[in-house]
């Protein structure tokens, strides 16, 4: 008797096991063509109907009834996490569905350099382009304020990052970068604004570091006597394109940051400088120039009257070329 029972057991036993194994591989189980090393990319807001049905039509997943009911059994359906997440080897439903839920997406941090003076606008579109989730207009609504704050650098976000913890993370970047030199801003006898609005003129004028300073301190002269700042690059902000070489029907358009119809800074900055261009504007370089131009040459030339800037218009002047 004590044999049958135990026999009857070890019977039970094998066929509980038996159920188990066969329902875990017709509901859990991934399916047999399991698209190996492939990327699916979930939607921001995206029902969990939805996100189920797509893993399941991307091989994924068996049934996506079960996932939806899982995710909503579970109290997650709302948690899931937007982007793209590698499936690199078969995983059953209940692994998919927690990867789902913590956005683990087994893919590397996307590497992204933003020049200097790179703008919001360049930044947005770039962004864009890495991340399929963001768009440029979104990224716009939230950055377009901080044009001269978000630092040119090479960053690695991941793959979740969305537009505002970009934002975030470059403007925290630049508050780093100058936290060496807040003392000296304070010294400086100039906002931090104004700064940064100079160095972002400084940055889409000039190339090198030596010529920036003289460049800069050209552009606070020029302001501390009222004169119009003058400055070409400010009409590649205006009609978002990259112009040196205004025409003259440029040079009568309307905007707050036309330099040559507005004495004084224009209303920010039109780019986002780097730091070589910040010290620049903090630490100018003091002569008695008061006209600058960049000539066929590709050198900076430097005049202290009007006369002598003509002058070197008419010497290195690319239409004399």
């Amino acid at each position: 008797m004590d044999f049958f029972k135990r026999y009857l057991w070890w019977l039970c036993s094998f066929a509980v096991a038996i159920i188990l194994v066969v329902g875990y591989t017709l509901v859990f189980a991934p399916p047999p063509d399991f698209p190996s090393d492939s990327i699916v990319v979930i939607v921001r807001g995206a029902s969990a109907s939805d996100i189920s049905e797509q893993l399941s039509d991307a091989k994924v997943i068996k049934h996506p009834s079960i996932l939806n009911l899982v995710l909503r059994i579970s109290g997650t359906s709302s948690r899931v996490q937007s982007g793209a997440y590698l499936f690199k080897m078969p995983q059953n439903l209940l692994a998919v569905a927690y990867r789902l839920i913590t956005g683990d997406y087994k893919l590397p941090p996307i590497r992204i350099t933003f020049p200097e003076g790179v703008t919001v606008r360049d930044i947005a579109l770039k962004t864009a382009e890495a991340f399929p989730d963001i768009s440029a207009e979104e990224f716009l609504s939230y950055g377009r304020q901080q044009e001269g704050y978000l630092f040119p650098d090479t960053y690695l976000f991941p793959v979740s990052a969305d537009a505002k913890t970009i934002i975030s993370t470059m403007r925290e970047n630049f508050n780093t970068k100058i936290e060496s030199l807040s003392d000296d801003v304070q010294a400086s006898g100039h906002s931090l604004s104004d700064i940064v609005i100079i160095a972002s003129l400084v940055e889409k004028e000039v190339r090198t570091n030596e010529n920036k300073r003289i460049v800069a301190g050209i552009l606070w002269t020029r302001l501390e006597r009222g004169m119009p700042l003058q400055v070409d690059a400010v009409f590649g902000y205006i009609f978002n394109r990259d112009t040196y070489s205004p025409s003259f029907s440029d040079l009568k358009t309307e905007s707050p940051y036309n330099l040559y119809l507005h004495k004084g800074l224009p209303p920010g900055p039109i780019a986002n400088p780097g730091l070589e261009s910040i010290q620049a504007a903090l630490y100018p370089t003091k002569t008695n120039y008061l006209y600058y131009l960049t000539g066929s040459d590709d050198l900076m030339h430097y005049a202290t009257t009007y006369a002598g800037h003509q002058a070197n218009q008419l010497k290195y002047s690319f239409s004399n070329q």
